[in-house]
């Protein structure tokens, strides 16, 4: 996939999953900047349990994509709330 393709499946993949995680956008950029590593997380989890990861730019690599922004979501708020809190 080009470099445009890329950043087109991460800004759906982050905005997807931001939906589904925070019921809202974190923004454009940081939608973008998950959802690119979502896709690159998601890919290597389904290709290390047997499946096809990310195959171009359809709806299965939408859906991987997708599946792996959730977790890194989960793991940024789970990083932003421990270091903005005083603990």
């Amino acid at each position: 996939m080009g470099f445009f393709a890329w950043i087109l499946l991460g800004l759906i993949a982050g905005f997807l999953g931001s939906k589904i995680i925070h019921r809202r956008g974190e923004g454009v950029f940081v939608d973008i900047l998950l959802g690119i590593a979502g896709a690159v997380a998601g890919g290597y989890l389904f290709e290390a349990f047997g499946q096809s990861g990310i195959t171009g730019f359809n709806v299965w690599s939408i859906f991987v994509a997708t599946a792996g922004a959730i977790l890194v979501l989960i793991s940024y708020h789970a990083v932003r709330g421990l270091v903005g809190s005083n603990r």
